[in-house]
């Protein structure tokens, strides 16, 4: 690390040494630069000597800020902010800041990259304060303070405010924040259905879904909400309603479209349904689903010819497991034996198989959410629809 730094900070020395040393009258040109020299070598001891901390007081300090040496500072915080030594960087811009010869535009910055620091040092608290205080000054720095304390807001799990925030800065800059806010309101729905307000939680779906009508999370929260509550008619409109919305999430709906459509002795309209959407979409879930029903109605060689005439046309492992299965039950001796072969392995593949991806980080997971853990985005984790994965 010692040599690392070094290399950076031997060049910012001599400017700094050069720059001081024009600024000053002729007559004090070579006591200055004896200073400086002195102050020079006194920081490279200190970096020889693995005292990087010391070297960094001793170079900030040989660093006068003016308008020649401040982007040096920036970007000796940035620098170090990026290596993981935030006190490092929070030491730097807390100088810059305290500088009264600082103007405004550059002390904003100070402002706005010391409230970075704090949040990666996880002081939220202190760069709230730092973000809303740049918001309130209304400077160059506003928009970007709105959209940190939005992050902030949604690390606290404050969702009104994350609304407040969201809101405002899509009023500012046009920015397309409604799918995110969408979510937050979903977030605020969930809450009132773990505290038993089912009525709040419908409002709050109500209101994500005029913020975004292609909110599939609204429509599943809801569709459960109304099954629990015995409306099957609403019920059914809200799962229907995410084919429309996106129908990546098709298979979320199968479990709780055949609970609703069971409960009532519907099956022919479920598997008419179902049929409809296996021609528009041809997944694999809404097949197996289908050639459940037709099973539980036909028997199981109709069920057998359906999966496999599918398979011909839209290959899935899932499809070949079903079709092994269903045959396993037919079959004896030898045959039975490679079968039962066949799937265990085909079982175990499936088993390290993931479910949902993430389509901005590649996150994979074997459940579904609605806000990627690893690269922390909304609505890009979707389930997988592929040969392997189906």
């Amino acid at each position: 690390m010692g040599i690392e730094l070094l290399f950076l900070l031997l060049p910012v020395a001599a400017l700094s040494g050069w720059l001081l040393g024009r600024r000053d009258a002729r007559n004090a040109e070579t006591k200055e630069l004896s200073a400086i020299s002195s102050g020079y070598f006194e920081g490279l001891n200190f970096l020889l000597n693995e005292q990087p901390d010391k070297a960094i007081d001793v170079f900030v300090h040989m660093l006068e800020v003016d308008s020649e040496t401040v982007d040096t500072h920036f970007a000796l915080g940035n620098l170090f902010r990026r290596r993981g030594e935030v006190d490092r960087a929070i030491r730097i811009h807390q100088n810059l800041i305290a500088r009264p010869t600082l103007n405004r535009p550059r002390r904003e910055q100070a402002l706005y990259e010391l409230g970075i620091d704090y949040m990666r040092a996880g002081l939220l608290d202190r760069a709230e304060s730092l973000f809303a205080q740049l918001v309130d000054e209304g400077g160059s720095f506003q928009q970007q303070a709105l959209t940190q304390l939005m992050d902030i807001y949604q690390q606290e799990r404050d969702w009104h405010k994350a609304i407040a925030i969201g809101q405002r800065l899509q009023g500012m800059r046009g920015a397309a924040l409604s799918p995110i806010i969408a979510q937050f309101f979903c977030e605020l729905a969930e809450q009132a259905l773990h505290n038993g307000e089912q009525t709040t939680a419908l409002r709050m779906l109500r209101r994500a879904l005029v913020e975004d009508r292609n909110c599939v999370r609204a429509a599943l929260i809801e569709g459960n909400l109304e099954l629990a509550s015995g409306d099957f008619k609403g019920a059914i409109r809200a799962y229907k309603r995410v084919e429309q919305q996106d129908p990546a999430y098709l298979p979320e709906i199968l479990g709780p479209l055949r609970e609703v459509f069971s409960q009532q002795g519907r099956d022919d309209e479920l598997r008419e349904y179902l049929q409809q959407i296996l021609q528009r979409h041809g997944n694999a879930s809404i097949m197996l689903t289908l050639a459940e029903l037709i099973r539980q109605q036909e028997g199981d060689q109709k069920a057998i010819e359906f999966i496999a005439g599918h398979l011909r046309d839209h290959p899935s492992i899932r499809g070949m497991c079903r079709l092994i299965e269903m045959k396993l039950q037919a079959s004896d001796g030898t045959m039975h034996e490679d079968l039962q072969m066949f799937r265990e392995l085909i079982g175990k593949s499936l088993e390290a198989k993931p479910v949902y991806r993430c389509s901005h980080c590649g996150y994979t997971g074997k459940a579904l959410v609605w806000q990627c853990p690893s690269c922390r985005q909304w609505n890009t984790t979707k389930p997988i629809h592929n040969i392997e994965s189906e």
